[in-house]
């Protein structure tokens, strides 16, 4: 048997990430599907703020660990407006529609991202500060200065999304750094510790959930998934300027224990999950379209806040993330959600014609 060459070893499928990618996509769907149940109910708010408090920092981990931190060649310039800025373009168009048809909303707005496509800006502007970022010493340092110090800025807003985007930099360039590091890959070898580290890691999640359970009232009280969302500032938020840094700060350092904990317990081998992860930007860009009409009817408030609808909508949630995932919704919206845009570009008899084989979080497409 020869030994597999370097660009070889790249190409190699790794389950892990894949399934990561799955898992972490069907947990904004499940929070996005319970969140107006929260109003009414302690223990929808209880899921809630178990899965907000880690949820997309993992999810920005995962996308900054496929990330280069070189200076973008035409190449990589090409891949962030066909693979960011053109599907942002053509979901906020629909969106636009939709509101309109919906509500008669008027109000075209393309710097406030609509519902989930901040987070597609924020993949667009990581890849652009990242090489920035590399040339510097300690930039995770930097990441987190600047996610703590902007909650003090109440004029750097929810425009581009810059604000959240800003909040989860550090989690982006953690991710870049495990790559860096080879973290990863010494966890992936490490089977001796396998069921070690696992152990621990439900212990971690066990006594989030207690927190969570035991301060329900306190967490509803100040609001606590706001701050989950690293969006708003400290004074919006109702927080004592000198104290709300400290705070973000350790929000940030219970993601990352979380995150921790989320990736030990992802399966390392191939299952049935591996390929629906694949299909990551799909069931994100898409999901919110499928939740939209029950989150604006009042379906899921006041009386139908009980833990059957909790329950229904928790598995609502991981259907439509497989649903999404499936071949034949990929093949029917691959035109908006991988648009191949050839006639934008000046030079495209100069580019490489085959589509990209990775989307914005990393998956390689099939």
């Amino acid at each position: 048997m020869t030994t597999p060459t370097a660009p070889e070893r790249s190409r190699v499928r790794v389950p892990f990430w894949d399934n990561a990618r799955f898992l972490c996509v069907s947990l904004v769907v499940i929070g996005h599907a319970i969140q107006r149940l929260t109003a009414d109910s302690d223990n929808a708010l209880i899921v809630y703020l178990f899965v907000y408090a880690f949820h997309m920092p993992a999810f920005a981990i995962i996308s900054g660990y496929f990330s280069k931190p070189g200076a973008p060649g035409e190449r990589q310039m090409r891949k962030v407006i066909t693979d960011i800025v053109v599907p942002y373009v053509i979901m906020e168009s629909i969106w636009t529609l939709v509101k309109w048809l919906a509500k008669g909303s008027t109000d075209v707005n393309p710097t406030q991202p609509s519902w989930t496509l901040w987070f597609l800006l924020a993949l667009g502007i990581f890849r652009l500060v990242l090489p920035y970022l590399s040339l510097l010493r300690w930039p995770l340092l930097w990441a987190v200065v600047l996610s703590v110090g902007v909650g003090y800025f109440s004029n750097v807003d929810s425009t581009f999304s810059l604000s959240r985007t800003i909040g989860i930099l550090p989690f982006f360039v953690l991710g870049w750094k495990l790559k860096e590091w080879g973290l990863v890959e010494l966890w992936r070898g490490a089977e001796r510790l396998l069921w070690w580290v696992r152990a621990g890691a439900v212990a971690t999640f066990g006594v989030w959930l207690i927190c969570v359970v035991v301060f329900i009232d306190q967490f509803r009280a100040m609001k606590l998934q706001q701050w989950f969302f690293y969006d708003d500032s400290y004074e919006s938020l109702g927080g004592d300027p000198w104290w709300s840094g400290v705070l973000r700060l350790g929000f940030i350092l219970l993601a990352v224990v979380l995150s921790a904990a989320f990736f030990a317990l992802v399966p390392r081998s191939d299952t049935w999950m591996t390929r629906l992860g694949q299909a990551t930007m799909y069931v994100y860009l898409l999901h919110s379209f499928v939740l939209y009409p029950l989150r604006e009817t009042g379906l899921l408030q006041g009386e139908h806040a009980s833990g059957a609808w909790l329950g229904g909508m928790i598995l609502a949630g991981a259907a439509i993330s497989i649903v999404l995932a499936s071949d034949p919704v990929r093949r029917f919206f691959r035109p908006i959600i991988e648009p191949r845009p050839h006639w934008l570009f000046l030079r495209d008899d100069a580019l490489p014609r085959r589509e990209s084989r990775t989307d914005p979080t990393g998956a390689r497409r099939r």
